[in-house]
């Protein structure tokens, strides 16, 4: 057994850490808290903390108000260990009797999770009522090495505190022993706490108590078989005691075992005379403790796997909520996309300028000195041109970049105000998990906090400087994706700076040079413009050889397709930069980890921490200790 409590123990060790980290990443499917559901409880509170090799056993007295369990607990512990009060609702925290050297080799408090333990001086501190849950706990050399003896409060009181106390000792016992009395065995909360008992296979021992001899000899087993019937509990052993205050009070009260019927073909019977009194802490000591302890934990281990109220009903839920939150998911995807489509591209003319920039800082020798001197011509001389073309086109005195500026910033406010607005309808209309985080994104004055915070932002942009590692960046690429390309073109460039007096009469005449100035804002074919500038920068100039001298004319038109891709990409890679620029202050502005939640909540049923925990559970089930088909019984005395 040791080997399978071993390896049992492992499996659950794993498993709550992997539901925790489940939990955590579920967080937007609102699943009500593990903290509060049954199977964690015995998780945390029976499983984890006694799946060891050692076999002890928790006994606690458990019952309604005011039908002596006290007392039972002192004629059990040979001693006045508990107060006995005649008032109901006498016992107010669990206290509990430990045999020595225990607290030594266990931990306490894990054994009894959800309490605060309090070394037991006085017989009385478990009477006065504390908000905190208390158990009181002290030595005791008459119990046996291996079993714990529990008294606890009622767990029909009004107090619903008293419900919770109970309830943390029933996952914590292995054996209960039900005080009932003809007053308490029908009673509702008593039956709902041991119909719990039952589904958890707790072994019970009932001691029907405070019985008038001989008259409640022919009712008393008409009361066990009603209470039997509606909590499922099977009790192992049935005692009777008479109603006799002055020996309860000097523990020398008489318990009589009574037949009952149980499985007869499980149970290793006692041959001793049910007429004679018994003494219950020595029938309590003789019990099987490593099968009881086994059958305690099994019962456990079947709630945890349950279909109905396990890990797997919980799993269940899971994959609803989480299908629930993708097909949400995906009708906001597709009805609420904000298309920034009017986003301005960067213009021809001040992309070409920085890739020629580009080249030129990476041109040598008599290349370098050859562009350097007939650029300067060729600006003086293309001054009128680009002169007329402005007053043909009638352009306004700003920058190109002032320009782009302001367009930029009317498509970020297009952006936001849509994105605002699409956001009021998701929370409008989508579903009832995600609404009220789409509702936390709109609080306040949310988009004049957002629109102040982009215009802060896009006011200290330098869009040059943007163009400038934008072109850095592509052509570092370009160099080290197409080396040979990128030879290629250079060289041509150097070709171009030699040939550049020869063609720039040509190029002029035929409208590619400084004609271009005024014809090029013209064109209506911008593709056509975009290759024309394309070219005349890789091929190194302002009055760049497309056309003249034949070496050059052939290399620009067999790599024309291939330029033009170049400058698209260019243009592109600008406009993403600026786009990814706004999306990130809507992330950390607006959005947070929206997006990141919403996807990792509709795909939790598909996640890494889904599958863990079904294949934890699966083992689990294959276990050899889940698997004993067996459940052993404690022996009877008759």
């Amino acid at each position: 057994m040791s080997t399978a409590f071993g390896e049992c123990a492992e499996t659950v060790g794993r498993l709550f850490e992997a539901v925790t980290e489940l939990e955590r990443a579920g967080e937007m499917l609102q699943l009500s808290p593990l903290a509060g559901r049954e199977w964690f409880k015995l998780v945390r509170q029976k499983l984890l903390p006694q799946l060891r090799d050692e076999a002890f056993l928790i006994a606690a007295v458990v019952g309604g108000t005011n039908i002596g369990k006290s007392v039972v607990f002192n004629h059990l512990a040979d001693e006045i260990a508990s107060a006995t009060s005649p008032l109901a609702s006498g016992t107010k925290h669990p206290v509990c009797l430990i045999p020595p050297r225990f607290a030594d080799q266990h931990d306490l408090a894990s054994l009894f999770d959800g309490f605060e333990l309090q070394e037991w001086t006085d017989a009385n501190a478990a009477l006065v009522d504390h908000a905190e849950h208390q158990l009181f706990w002290r030595v005791s050399t008459a119990l046996p090495e291996n079993l714990l003896l529990l008294d606890t409060p009622d767990i029909d009181s009004d107090a619903q505190i008293n419900w919770e106390r109970a309830e943390h000792i029933r996952r914590a016992a292995d054996v209960l022993i039900a005080v009932l009395t003809q007053q308490k065995y029908n009673d509702a909360a008593v039956k709902r706490f041991f119909r719990q008992a039952a589904e958890e296979d707790k072994a019970v021992i009932v001691v029907f108590n405070q019985c008038q001899f001989p008259e409640d000899d022919a009712y008393w087993p008409l009361w066990l078989e009603t209470f039997s019937r509606e909590t499922g509990v099977r009790p192992e052993i049935v005692y009777i005691a008479p109603n006799d205050r002055p020996a309860a009070e000097e523990r020398r009260l008489p318990f009589y075992e009574r037949p009952w019927p149980t499985e007869t073909d499980t149970v290793e019977q006692l041959d001793t005379a049910t007429d004679e009194p018994r003494n219950l802490r020595e029938d309590l000591s003789r019990l099987k403790f490593e099968d009881v302890k086994l059958r305690s934990l099994r019962g456990s281990l079947k709630i945890l796997s349950s279909e109905d109220v396990g890990v797997p009903s919980w799993l269940h839920e899971i994959e609803r909520r989480s299908a629930d939150v993708r097909s949400t998911a995906a009708r906001l995807s597709t009805d609420s996309v904000v298309r920034l489509s009017d986003w301005p591209t960067i213009p021809n003319p001040l992309l070409v300028r920085e890739i020629r920039s580009w080249w030129k800082a990476r041109q040598q020798g008599w290349a370098k000195r050859i562009n350097t001197t007939y650029d300067t011509v060729g600006a003086g001389i293309t001054w009128p041109f680009r002169m007329a073309g402005r007053a043909l086109n009638r352009a306004e005195s700003v920058s190109p970049f002032e320009s782009l500026h302001k367009q930029e910033w009317s498509a970020v406010q297009r952006a936001i105000e849509e994105i605002i607005d699409k956001l009021t309808w998701m929370s409008e209309a989508g579903s009832n998990l995600l609404r009220p985080r789409f509702e936390a994104l709109l609080t306040g004055d949310a988009r004049v906090r957002l629109i102040r915070t982009a215009r802060s932002e896009h006011d200290a942009c330098d869009l040059e400087a943007e163009l400038h590692e934008a072109v850095d960046a592509e052509m570092q690429m370009f160099r080290q994706d197409s080396p040979e390309s990128y030879r290629f073109y250079r060289q041509l460039n150097n070709v171009a700076a030699a040939v550049r007096p020869m063609t720039s009469v040509v190029l002029f005449t035929l409208g590619w040079g400084p004609a271009g100035e005024v014809v090029a804002p013209m064109v209506a074919n911008a593709a056509t413009q975009a290759v024309v500038h394309v070219v005349a920068d890789f091929a190194g100039g302002t009055g760049a050889a497309v056309a003249g001298e034949t070496a050059i004319a052939t290399a620009a038109r067999s790599g024309a397709g291939f330029l033009e891709a170049k400058f698209r990409r260019l243009q592109a890679a600008f406009t993403t930069r600026r786009v990814d620029w706004l999306a990130a202050l809507l992330k950390r502005e607006l959005f947070g980890s929206l997006p990141e939640d919403l996807q990792a909540a509709a795909n939790l049923s598909e996640s890494e921490e889904f599958g863990r925990v079904v294949a934890l559970l699966n083992s689990l089930a294959e276990s050899a200790v889940l698997r004993q088909d067996q459940t052993p019984s404690i022996p009877t005395n008759h």
